[in-house]
């Protein structure tokens, strides 16, 4: 496997009235995202970029961090760096922005 992690995060845009990430943000948060791994020089082992929808416009923005699998919901920019630091480097998800299975 080229990466150790990867995380994609979703920029789908829709139509208004309907709710989507990329209109919430998500482009930000895939530079926030790719910023905050260059800054920990991890960007050869973990890739951060966009994707389209993850079918869960309810709860974004959205992301998703394989292998796990791991979901997360309602992502701010303000906590690019928990996750990354919680999750990407120490293996420990952030519970609190985890969606249910």
């Amino acid at each position: 496997m080229k990466f150790k992690k990867h995380v994609f995060i979703c920029t789908n845009q829709k139509p208004a009235p309907k709710k989507s990430c990329g209109e919430e943000h998500g482009l930000q948060l895939v530079e926030a995202f790719k910023q905050a791994l260059k800054d920990r020089g991890l960007q050869i082992e973990i890739r951060a970029q966009r994707t389209g929808c993850l079918d869960a416009c309810a709860f974004g923005p959205a992301l998703v961090v394989y292998p796990e699998g791991t979901y997360y919901g309602n992502v701010q920019l303000s906590d690019v760096e928990e996750i990354v630091e919680s999750h990407l480097v120490n293996d420990q998800p952030v519970e609190r922005l985890k969606l249910p299975v």
